[in-house]
């Protein structure tokens, strides 16, 4: 008989862990964290200006300065990935954003805050690209709708979930633990990540694009700055005028230097692809209807109907579920029938369906039903998300999974941004409030008006969803228990 030598502890240890589930749980944990950072500092603004004395405008800096390094750092995250390996360069953005979540906490000032919120985003502008990498290469095509619904976890359940734990937070202990909750999650992801990951094969990306990548950070950092300013500043403002022409000029610079590239930082050629780029408009036109049907509902309950931010939190929640078990039933039963193609068509038509019907909300709206429309928002969203991202990357090759990621996650940030200002801009444009019998009271036609236009967003997505070729996207068609479906056209 032949004696089977065990191999050191620390390699058996990893060797019993299987890489989607190391990569799968490092992922969800650092998504989540990073996502769950944007709604529920929101929640603390207020508490923090009190605090540091400062005034409205001036507080919401620290949610700008936030948004405006995490979109110039992401454009960078796809080429360390893949020069300096995957499990590294996660590992260390984990650590940048739980180091600088902790220094956040410890501010004593709003320019100190300020700084420290810049670090963070420098570690969130890579999570995500990353992250989404190294999950679509250990999972095969034909797993790839299994990939998609566990990355619904962070990308839905976090926002829903950051105003009640913030309310509870801010309520109870104090605003500094908005940023201290990251702590024991970022740390908890470092340590099990670095046991578990395993390193990924590093690519040979060449040499880093500094042009590209100075015209395409600071093209995406204006246009992030300047289109969460225009509701507050107002868009005629010169800042905000500014930044957005300056934008809009350093992205077309950056587009006309990526193309004659050999190894652009950005990798433009990618949207090519017919699969990639129908996936990339499908995320970009939903991401401006869902994150701002996010932020305006959350405006509607507390501004229009009274609710705290805890109860407004609550009252949002159910569309986290919804999503999750949407995500469900979209990679176990209807995207291997139904195809990419059939399957988010669906979807968006029943997203804004049922934001339309959001709209009809008003003053004497019972809030059960409400809940119930946001738990039907987050069913139809799970008919977006899961196919859209599992689709999109199908015939996508391991070697530019990083830099295709790095594109559909800035995509879908700017697309987020947009939905938030545009649908905020429907709301003071028309007034959130007027005066009945001299009294100041809710207008809920801005909030009619803010959500048609969301549910107006996620319809045109539709012209992304009937590009997709389900033959291109066969691959990723597999039932858990039987074969390869038929494709559709």
């Amino acid at each position: 008989m032949s004696t089977r030598i065990s191999p050191p502890a620390g390699v058996d240890r990893r060797a019993r862990m299987n890489p989607k589930v190391a990569v799968s749980v490092v992922f969800v944990a650092a998504m989540f964290m990073s996502i769950m950072d944007v709604t529920i500092v929101n929640v603390a603004l207020p508490t923090i200006g009190r605090d540091f004395r400062v005034t409205p405008t001036a507080v919401g800096t620290i949610s700008i300065a936030f948004l405006v390094s995490l979109a110039v750092f992401i454009p960078a995250s796809g080429w360390l990935g893949d020069r300096f390996g995957a499990k590294r360069i996660l590992l260390g953005a984990i650590a940048v954003f739980t180091s600088a979540s902790a220094l956040c906490g410890t501010a004593t000032s709003l320019s100190e805050l300020v700084t420290y919120r810049v670090l963070q985003g420098v570690g969130g502008g890579m999570l995500a690209p990353v992250g989404l990498a190294m999950l679509f290469r250990v999972f095969p095509p034909r797993e790839r709708v299994r990939a998609s619904a566990i990355l619904t976890v962070p990308t839905t359940l976090a926002p829903a979930l950051g105003p009640v734990v913030g309310g509870i937070l801010v309520t109870d202990l104090s605003w500094r633990w908005v940023f201290y909750v990251n702590v024991p999650i970022g740390v908890a992801a470092i340590a099990f990540g670095a046991v578990f990951l395993q390193h990924q094969p590093q690519l040979k990306p060449g040499r880093f694009d500094l042009p590209g990548f100075a015209l395409s950070g600071s093209g995406l950092g204006c246009l992030m700055y300047g289109v969460s300013e225009g509701p507050d500043l107002g868009w005629g403002s010169p800042a905000v005028v500014t930044t957005i022409v300056a934008g809009a000029v350093l992205i077309g610079a950056m587009v006309a230097v990526e193309l004659r590239t050999r190894e652009p930082i950005i990798a433009l050629r990618l949207l090519g692809n017919r699969l990639f780029r129908s996936g990339n408009v499908v995320m970009a036109l939903v991401s401006v209807s869902f994150f701002g049907t996010l932020f305006a509902i959350s405006l509607y309950y507390q501004d229009g109907r009274g609710l705290s931010a805890l109860g407004s939190g609550l009252s949002t929640f159910p569309e986290a579920v919804g999503v999750m078990a949407g995500a469900q039933l979209a990679s176990r039963i209807l995207y291997p029938r139904l195809g990419p193609r059939r399957h988010i068509t669906i979807g968006l038509v029943t997203v804004s369906v049922v934001t339309a019907l959001i709209s009809t909300l008003g003053a004497s709206a019972s809030l059960w039903w409400a809940r119930l429309l946001m738990f039907a928002l987050g069913l139809g969203m799970g008919q977006v998300f899961v196919p859209t991202q599992a689709a999109s990357f199908a015939t996508i090759s391991a070697e530019a999974t990083g830099r295709a990621s790095t594109l559909f996650n800035a995509v879908r940030q700017l697309g987020g941004a947009v939905g938030v200002a545009l649908l905020t801009t429907a709301i003071v444009l028309v007034g959130p409030t007027h005066l009945v019998g001299g009294h100041v009271v809710a207008q809920f036609l801005a909030y009619r008006v803010a959500f048609l236009v969301a549910a107006a967003f996620s319809l045109c997505a539709t012209v992304g969803s009937l590009a997709i070729r389900d033959s291109e996207a066969a691959q990723t068609m597999v039932r858990r228990r039987a074969g390869p479906v038929a494709t559709g056209k």
